[in-house]
């Protein structure tokens, strides 16, 4: 029999709910914004947030900006999977969006600091867990102060908090490296990392209620 005329083998291919961290100024916005480029198949969960929004970012792409009062609601009324207050500004993912792509058979993905990557993993273990990795801690320092987004105290707080988040890499299930001016590269590893988790013989079950 020719290969045209074989059926294929039809494979459960379930929805995977991908979780990307790092530390502060690692690059995860940079790496999520060519992926939406690349128009891979994909969810992107926006997070909530009640920091100001900067002049270089756009509501609903980067973060949903909201006032404290309306986050506080959002965690009153279960509608957040997990929350932080980070740098003295709050971030949740919200539940509803997740839920919705991964009963429609989507992969999904989110992207949130490592305190909110341990709380997913504790609610979600089967999800993909991706840390995005400087190439060195000086490396990371250079691109904190490069932001101008900070202040001198502040850059010094984000700094020794990033030296502590790469301490937590055991969490996660893979390790991805953000390479200054290379952003393809880490791009190619997180699909790499998909398409490798899609070929599991035994397919994660991952469950949202």
């Amino acid at each position: 029999m020719s290969r045209e005329n074989q059926s294929p083998i039809n494979l459960p291919l379930k929805p995977l709910l991908i979780v990307l961290s790092g530390p502060s100024g690692v690059g995860k916005d940079a790496v999520l914004a060519r992926m939406r480029e690349l128009q891979y198949p994909l969810e992107y969960i926006t997070t909530v947030t009640t920091r100001p929004r900067r002049a270089s970012e756009k509501e609903h792409i980067d973060y949903r900006f909201v006032s404290p009062g309306k986050f506080q609601g959002m965690i009153k009324n279960n509608e957040l999977l997990e929350w932080a207050n980070v740098y003295g500004n709050w971030y949740g993912v919200p539940r509803e969006p997740i839920k919705n792509a991964l009963d429609n058979g989507r992969d999904t993905i989110v992207k949130v600091d490592i305190q909110g990557a341990a709380t997913i993993k504790k609610v979600l273990p089967q999800a993909v867990f991706i840390f995005l990795m400087p190439p060195s801690k000086e490396e990371l320092g250079l691109r904190l102060k490069q932001r101008h987004t900070e202040s001198s105290f502040d850059l010094a707080v984000r700094t020794k908090t990033a030296e502590e988040e790469i301490k937590q890499v055991s969490l996660f299930d893979y390790v991805v490296f953000s390479w200054r001016d290379e952003i393809h590269r880490a791009v190619s590893d997180i699909f790499a990392i998909i398409t490798a988790e899609k070929r599991r013989v035994t397919p994660r079950e991952i469950s949202l209620t």
